[in-house]
């Protein structure tokens, strides 16, 4: 049977979706996948998975894409970071019959990625993009996709998006932000780039970026005139938004952890995090069960401080406090499903921003020397709640303290105040021991000598000549 190309496969294997779950590192797994399907995510991507890793060990399919043939988890496509041709076939070859399409991850930002050398920081590298991407056509039984970040110019993420599809990937997803735009940077996607792309290829495109409500969803597929719309942050804090809803959290954590239960094993972690996305609102007000619920071990402790979680808000509700001024200026009352808008990213000049790098280089090296509380970060003073006598003064820490001889960095313990290596010298030349970096020089002669003692090997004008060990002398000459 032919492989279906382009609007074709998107139209017939992918029934024409239009509302997509995005593929989230540790959070789109399947229970979260199963709930948003229920909510009216037409597709979903599975998490990125690292292809070599994929392919070197079975447990890692097993766990990520074997554990359990779900009907109702389709259509699916498997997504996968690389950046070899041939490990990034293997590993699409081992789990091409349990998806609909494989993803080549080219969007991810982060640093892990960076130091990886996969996702975002593949897009200027074309002449390998393309090997891959043609490489997946012809092996692969079904359709490779890809999904990018921009360039700051729109013309050159045209340029970039033709490559891809002239390659062979049959379907684009774009998400509108560059690889810099991330963390306190991210800003507005620009719809604008997304726009040109889909007027400039003829395969299917899918539109990332700016979704947090349904009309945000009807909104972008009228001004960029895109096949579908994939959502991540927007989904994590309401599953429910592909239909227009803004349930109580409560409602969607509960159909969560029912769906957990019914579809094990999922990671402890990966539910932690879901509920920490739901209740994410509700959390900055109830610190304590914040705390609890990065605390608890196991999925009915996590169910334990939801329910209380609940109670709260229905405590609230029942004494008519619905209006958001408990609720930090939110639109709807805090225990309402809603997106998590990310404050701006600060102009230059602000009062808060540092204009010469220089200030701000300096800021953070007061922020490392200085061990008053008020000048250390929000990270650090939490980790002097729980240590009060930790010391974030680097010049006072041992590591950080040079050998006296050679300049690297002296144990923590050592009795010489020196690296392993001048340590070392040191002790055998005193026949000295050295706690911190395990030498035991003298405690060695010692037994030698005792052992020697015990069997009559000494006579007794060697034990006159020789009460002890010379300080300075060498263990073989010691002992000889």
């Amino acid at each position: 049977m032919a492989k279906l190309q382009g609007f074709e496969f998107w139209k017939t294997t992918l029934k024409g979706a239009r509302y997509v779950v995005a593929p989230m590192v540790d959070q789109s797994e399947l229970a979260w996948r199963l709930l948003s399907r229920r909510h009216g995510a037409e597709l979903c991507y599975t998490p990125m998975f690292h292809a070599q890793v994929f392919v070197r060990d079975v447990n890692y399919r097993r766990e990520n894409l074997y554990s359990e043939v779900c009907p109702e988890d389709r259509p699916l496509i498997t997504q996968f970071c690389a950046n070899d041709p041939e490990v990034f076939i293997q590993a699409a070859l081992l789990a091409q019959d349990y998806c609909d399409a494989i993803d080549l991850n080219l969007g991810c930002p982060q640093m892990i990625a960076k130091r990886g050398h996969y996702g975002a920081f593949l897009q200027d590298e074309w002449e390998l993009l393309e090997k891959m991407i043609k490489l997946a056509n012809e092996k692969l039984s079904v359709p490779i996709t890809c999904k990018i970040r921009v360039f700051p110019e729109i013309e050159k993420t045209v340029k970039y998006a033709k490559m891809l599809e002239k390659a062979g990937c049959q379907l684009l997803t774009v998400h509108g932000r560059t690889k810099d735009q991330k963390g306190a940077m991210t800003g507005i996607a620009s719809w604008e780039h997304i726009k040109a792309v889909r007027e400039a290829v003829n395969i299917p495109v899918f539109a990332n970026g700016n979704i947090q409500h349904l009309s945000d969803v009807q909104r972008c597929m009228e001004e960029t005139g895109v096949h579908g719309i994939m959502s991540a942050e927007g989904n994590l804090h309401n599953p429910a938004l592909f239909e227009g809803r803004s349930p109580p959290v409560w409602e969607m954590a509960e159909e969560y952890l029912e769906v957990v239960q019914k579809h094990p094993p999922c990671s402890l972690s990966f539910v932690r995090a879901h509920l920490f996305k739901l209740w994410h609102h509700t959390l900055q007000i109830h610190q304590d069960l914040r705390e609890e619920l990065a605390k608890v071990k196991n999925i009915e402790g996590l169910a334990e401080v939801s329910r209380q979680l609940k109670l709260r808000c229905q405590e609230e509700i029942a004494k008519g406090e619905t209006d958001t001024s408990c609720s930090g200026g939110l639109p709807q009352p805090h225990w309402i499903c809603q997106p998590y808008v990310r404050p701006p990213p600060k102009e230059p000049g602000s009062e808060n921003t540092p204009k010469d790098p220089e200030v701000k280089g300096a800021k953070r090296a007061l922020e490392d020397t200085d061990n008053t509380t008020d000048s250390l970060s929000k990270n650090k003073q939490k980790k002097k709640a729980r240590n009060p006598n930790k010391n974030f003064c680097l010049e006072q820490k041992p590591k950080y303290i040079k050998c006296e001889q050679c300049g690297n960095p002296k144990g923590n313990k050592c009795v010489f105040s020196l690296c392993r290596g001048c340590c070392k010298k040191a002790a055998y030349k005193a026949v000295a021991d050295c706690p911190g970096h395990g030498l035991r020089f003298k405690t060695k002669a010692l037994k030698i000598q005792a052992a020697e003692m015990e069997n009559g090997q000494l006579n007794g004008s060697i034990q006159e000549e020789s009460p002890s060990i010379p300080p300075d002398q060498p263990v073989a000459q010691a002992v000889a």
